[in-house]
């Protein structure tokens, strides 16, 4: 099927660098986004997140024509959506923005379209969008899972990428590629040739959700291992990352290393979609979920603990987002860890975050400042490392003296004397 328009939706950290790959090998693309602020930053040709190498690719496709943002959907021959898909209370899935996003798409779509959605979403979402688009569009027929085929495509093909190498991985990785009937995926894998070096594996939408979401408990598993192994050498007087360092000599052992709790939209959020598909069954991914959503709590008490020799404290916590060198705060335990000591009447907060250029407002509103890392420093009565940027390992044990210092992210090792 020739292609000559593609809309992707959702201009965010999969959805923006997605859109420039597949302008750069040769498609007009036009990223659709609510956001009408990053829709103008996008049409100067930058972008509005932080992604090595982004600003400058952005640049060149939208100076060719290749890519143009608009808060619009127009007609288009494939159709992404790389909408958020958050979670609600008790922890269940929330599709709004799905639902939002195949919404905007019905009016447009005519027959030989083809609909992908890559979100990461619970088992089922594929088939629920196209339940909206039969309810909004009648006079198409939409393929079924008993493999009934449609005027249009429906598949399922999640992002497998690491921020601050998204541009690379995105080209270089597999795929995974679940059409709701063998034609669907057909279909999708000729649009992701266009600019995917990596292999496309085909199977159902369904197979294909659950290996997404599959891929990050695993991680987020391994992760609650050795976050609960740091709660208990703490307990026991041992140093944990001298403990993990040995017991990874044996050659079948490979213990993660542990931080203040897990953040991010895939690993902190993912697990909870497959607990709530299969609430009984899922309880190794529930407890994994339990252990790492209560490490920022534990890293406070710890703070706490040490705040008492002092009578008013300057804690700063140095680093907020989920992980070095990016920008982004979402679900990161840095950020809970701050919220959950700035509620306390008796300890300052202070916050350096290299990559923002304001806080959070779930911050500000509970008076932590933020500010760089030598005014932190200075300030500061007792030092958090939280987030192991790059720009922290150049700090020298000596200017950090005597301060009362907690190392969740394994920086200190790299630190030296001036």
């Amino acid at each position: 099927m020739p292609i000559e328009r593609v809309a992707v939706l959702g201009l965010g950290y999969v959805g923006l660098p997605s859109a420039a790959v597949f302008a750069r090998s040769g498609l007009k693309v036009i990223g659709v986004d609510i956001d009408a602020e990053a829709v103008r930053i996008i049409n100067e040709g930058r972008a509005h997140i932080v992604e090595p190498g982004l600003d400058e690719l952005l640049n060149d496709v939208v100076g060719k024509g290749a890519l143009r943002a608009t808060t619009t959907v127009e007609p288009a021959d494939i159709f992404v959506i790389a909408v958020p898909t958050p979670f609600k209370e008790g922890n269940r899935p929330d599709l709004r923005f799905v639902e939002s996003a195949t919404r905007m798409i019905a009016p447009v779509l005519s027959k030989g379209n083809v609909v992908i959605l890559e979100s990461t979403s619970p088992v089922g979402a594929t088939e629920q969008v196209g339940d909206w688009l039969r309810e909004m569009r009648p006079d198409l027929a939409i393929p079924e899972p008993d493999g009934r085929a449609g005027d249009v495509h429906l598949a399922y093909c999640p992002e497998r990428i690491l921020p601050g190498k998204v541009i690379e991985e995105l080209v270089r990785n597999d795929r995974v590629i679940g059409g709701i009937t063998p034609q669907c995926s057909e279909a999708a894998v000729g649009f992701y040739r266009h600019a995917v070096e990596g292999a496309c594996h085909v199977t159902n939408a369904r197979t294909a959700e659950l290996c997404k979401l599959s891929e990050n408990s695993f991680r987020d598993v391994n992760i609650a291992f050795a976050n609960e192994l740091s709660i208990v050498a703490d307990k026991v007087g041992v140093d944990v990352r001298e403990l993990i360092a040995l017991a990874n000599r044996h050659p079948r052992v490979n213990i993660l290393n542990p931080g203040p709790g897990v953040g991010g939209h895939c690993i902190a959020v993912d697990p909870w979609f497959i607990v709530d598909s299969a609430p009984d069954e899922a309880r190794l991914i529930r407890t994994a979920r339990e252990v790492n959503d209560a490490k920022p709590h534990w890293v406070v008490d710890q703070v706490i603990a040490a705040a008492k020799a002092f009578e008013r404290p300057m804690v700063a916590c140095m680093g907020l987002a989920y992980k070095p060198n990016v920008d982004d705060l979402r679900e990161s335990p840095s950020v809970e860890v701050a919220k959950l000591l700035a509620v306390h009447d008796d300890i300052e907060v202070i916050a350096c975050e290299p990559f923002i250029e304001e806080l959070p407002a779930s911050l500000r509103d509970r008076g932590v400042i933020l500010a760089d890392a030598g005014s932190a420093i200075e300030r500061a009565d007792i030092l958090l490392f939280l987030t192991s940027h790059d720009q922290f390992r150049s700090l020298s044990l000596d200017r950090i003296g005597s301060k009362v210092v907690f190392d969740t992210c394994g920086l200190l090792p790299s630190l030296k004397r001036a």
